[in-house]
């Protein structure tokens, strides 16, 4: 037979269903490859090359006995390590010693943890030795100083702000007490201002020592077979009764939660007159487990990806991740990772299980949130000032009407989620580019560069 006659035998149907499972294996193995493909950063490095003028004055900064701020930051781990990168900055403006942060006993919680125990104190002290003084606690002779302590202070306020209404005072007193720092300072400040900011965020806030182990050792037995993907699940009780959204579990959970909020209006966050579907289509709302789920196979996350999730418990225990589960079997927390005994000393202290999962999260090759907040906003900024790496951020008020239409073929619906997100994986975005975005969420260009410039720190 001539191979013009063999060309002529009809191909089976078995032969091309074969083929097609050959086609299908290939483009699902092009689009895992693409999944763990890292954004082009663009040759962006730290460089935190601080001004001669702000080097000169640092002498005279550290070396003052004389002024004192204490501060007490609230909210949960991220909130408070937010608060601390601006009491520092505002300890600079000052030109006054830092006394080591108070961190208020969170009333969720009732974490009692203090800065040394989620915080290495020594690394910090020793990283902004030349930009502020840090002190475990006020000396002898301002024990008996009544400190001069501000409730008032504005959102947003500059550092002109900040001089004008408290340096008269703090030579007068000799010491100043601020609660609340959250949202106080401007996210405009001058270069070296900033430029502090990310040495306070990315350099001197290393997590205590115990912690910094744990978290590590999770991150290794997280990639222990291959890379993995993070996800910041907000899926708590509170979260949906805050955000007026609801969990989409069943009638009954979305009634609690209605029920709950009813009960307690003061919680709901912002935009009381917004329906629930209103917020939904707004984007405003948390991503449910199947949300994330459909959006990750849309991205081409293969089915074997190993995740970890960060996050508390799910409104719904275990069913509400269900949708998850079923798809990504390899799917794990600290409970799953830790070895018996090894998160005893972390019982009870939601600070430091934060701390696991930032650890863990920071490290991944993929992270996600499926909502914004303090910690996915941390995460963003360090991973950008790491080079860059993988996190894709849900562009939920474009993609929800198409997670709404039932109609749409899945290979069409996951070409369209993925041409939306191209511009969402974690690439170099200029904090400069909109007015008001905090640096230490997007460090580039005051505290990362692309030129020949090293880190300076």
């Amino acid at each position: 037979m001539t191979q013009s006659d063999q060309s002529l035998i009809p191909v089976t149907r078995g032969d091309s269903l074969l083929a097609e499972m050959i086609e299908e294996d290939i483009v699902k193995d092009d689009e895992a490859e693409e999944f763990w493909e890292q954004p082009d950063g663009l040759g962006y490095r730290p460089c935190l090359d601080f001004s001669q003028e702000y080097r000169r004055s640092s002498t005279e900064v550290v070396k003052d006995r004389t002024k004192y701020l204490l501060v007490v930051v609230s909210g949960g781990m991220n909130q408070q390590r937010n608060q601390i990168v601006d009491a520092v900055v505002i300890a600079r403006i000052l030109g006054a010693a830092l006394v080591v942060p108070i961190l208020q006993v969170n009333v969720i919680w009732g974490d009692e943890s203090e800065f040394s125990d989620i915080f290495d104190l020594e690394h910090f002290k020793k990283v902004l030795a030349d930009d502020v003084r840090i002190v475990s606690s006020l000396p002898s002779t301002h024990l008996m100083s009544r400190p001069v302590e501000e409730k008032r202070t504005p959102l947003h306020v500059s550092p002109q702000w900040i001089r004008a209404r408290y340096l008269k005072r703090l030579h007068r007193d000799g010491v100043l007490l601020l609660r609340g720092l959250d949202s106080r300072l401007s996210k405009d400040l001058p270069s070296d201002l900033q430029k502090l900011r990310c040495k306070v965020a990315f350099h001197a806030l290393r997590f205590a020592p115990p912690v910094l182990e744990l978290g590590n050792k999770l991150a290794d037995r997280m990639r222990s077979k291959g890379p993995y993907v993070a996800l910041h699940l907000r899926m708590e009780k509170d979260v949906w009764v805050r955000t007026g959204c609801l969990p989409g579990l069943s009638h009954e959970y979305d009634e609690i939660i209605n029920n709950e909020r009813k009960l307690r209006p003061e919680l709901l966050t912002a935009r009381s007159n917004m329906t629930y579907h209103d917020r939904k289509l707004a984007g405003l709302c948390p991503l449910n487990a199947l949300e994330v789920t459909r959006l990750l196979k849309a991205l081409g996350a293969p089915r074997n990806a190993r995740i970890y999730w960060a996050g508390g418990p799910p409104f719904g225990g275990q069913d509400a991740l269900l949708p998850l589960t079923r798809e990504f079997p390899h799917f794990y927390n600290k409970e799953d990772l830790a070895l018996p005994g090894e998160l005893e000393p972390f019982a009870n202290r939601a600070s430091l299980l934060a701390a696991l999962d930032y650890i863990v999260s920071e490290d991944s090759d993929v992270f996600m949130p499926s909502h914004g907040g303090n910690m996915g906003h941390a995460i963003q900024g360090h991973r950008a000032y790491a080079g860059h790496k993988k996190h894709i951020t849900p562009n939920k008020r474009q993609m929800l009407p198409y997670f709404l239409n039932s109609s749409l073929p899945e290979p069409e619906f996951n070409r369209i989620i993925r041409e939306l997100h191209r511009e969402s994986l974690g690439q170099p975005e200029l904090r400069t580019s909109k007015k008001g975005r905090d640096v230490t969420k997007y460090p580039v260009p005051e505290c990362m560069c692309n030129d020949s410039k090293t880190e300076s720190v």
